[in-house]
């Protein structure tokens, strides 16, 4: 299997299909059920999804809580005889360390290490200040922000929720919440766990009177998500890391429907990522609660030791978010329960329909 190619997980997606806003209802989205055994495949609707779970199911989420990490800024060092360029857009996408961030910059050509950028709030008063300390390719500056008392509090404040790139609008008032899962509590993703965006408090209730034991465990998302792999074959593939937490109630629950063989259901690739890496780290013993970071590319071929069934959106073409889908349930099923999808004009990516497998 390691010799996939990226180009072996294409697949033509009309430009139409791609959500470019939430349904009317959180919750109304289509649901593609598949059998990943047969891959069999029927359409469905999200409101069906508490019946295909078991009572005793461990049913798990990525509490993660986006930050509105999309800033405006002014450079206030130019070099003689540079144009002025207008405001400057600062991604953040990790934080390195007190008071640090890593940062897409665009346009980032001519922001040099040693520049001072200043973010003003709508008054225009001057709120965050930062300098570049490095320099990385494809735009990532790391910048040290002044300490400041409130440094999420402004970030809320002046910051634009950070849609995705395929999402070709700027952010409205409705993407706070709409781009946010209601269970999200962790602060720290510059980009949402879209499965668990089509659960509303209800669903969840209606799921736990159902004998369904629900956990919750953190990754936090990075933009690495949407990052294109510019290599040709899948074991090139390395990823940007995330960071992560299982906390002990979640360690407690995990272990326990592992030892008495109930189903572990995964909400989001996320989700599979930090069960499965922190079940690699743990090797036979049993999992623990710690923090940690995670590099982990899921891939077929790969021995699933936590997750047996999967609620997940519809992904990017050579992905590796869609190369872990193909892992679970095999690349010929997946691509063609892909196929079926387009056929039947799904809608695809962070504000799209979803897809459960088991």
């Amino acid at each position: 299997m390691s010799d996939l190619r990226i180009a072996d997980f294409d697949f033509d997606l009309p430009e139409e299909l791609i959500a470019q806003q939430p349904p009317a209802e959180r919750g109304g989205s289509r649901m593609l059920v598949m059998d990943r055994a047969t891959g069999d495949t029927r359409d469905s609707h999200f409101s069906e999804f508490p019946s295909l779970l078991r009572a005793g199911d461990l049913l798990v989420l990525n509490d993660s809580r986006v930050i509105p990490a999309r800033l405006y800024a002014r450079r206030t060092l130019r070099r003689e005889k540079e144009k002025p360029t207008g405001r400057v857009e600062v991604m953040l996408t990790e934080p390195e360390g007190e008071n640090r961030w890593h940062a897409l910059v665009r346009p980032g050509r001519k922001v040099a290490i040693g520049e001072r950028l200043v973010f003003p709030a709508e008054d225009g008063s001057i709120v965050l200040e930062a300098e570049v300390l490095e320099r990385g390719q494809f735009g990532d500056r790391l910048l040290e922000f002044s300490p400041v008392e409130d440094f999420f509090g402004i970030v809320d404040r002046i910051g634009h929720m950070p849609l995705p790139p395929y999402i070709h609008r700027e952010d409205a008032a409705d993407d706070r919440e709409r781009y946010q899962t209601v269970f999200s509590r962790e602060r720290g993703s510059v980009a949402a766990p879209t499965a668990g965006l089509h659960f509303t408090p209800e669903m969840l209730d209606r799921i736990s009177a159902n004998g369904v034991e629900i956990a919750r465990v953190t990754l936090h998302v990075g933009l690495g998500t949407f990052a294109p792999l510019r290599v040709e074959r899948m074991s090139e593939v390395r990823l940007h890391r995330e960071r992560y937490s299982i906390s002990a109630d979640a360690a407690e629950a995990l272990n326990r429907a592992r030892s008495e063989g109930r189903r572990v259901v995964a909400v989001g690739t996320t989700t599979v990522r930090t069960l499965e890496a922190a079940a690699l780290r743990a090797g036979t013993a049993p999992l623990a609660a710690h923090s940690g970071e995670t590099e982990i590319f899921i891939s077929p071929g790969f021995q699933f030791r936590v997750v047996g069934a999967l609620l997940t959106n519809f992904h990017l073409p050579q992905s590796s978010l869609l190369m872990l889908v193909s892992a679970f349930a095999g690349r010929e099923h997946v691509l063609a329960a892909y196929g079926h999808a387009v056929d039947a004009r799904y809608h695809f990516f962070s504000y799209g329909d979803c897809m459960f497998l088991a």
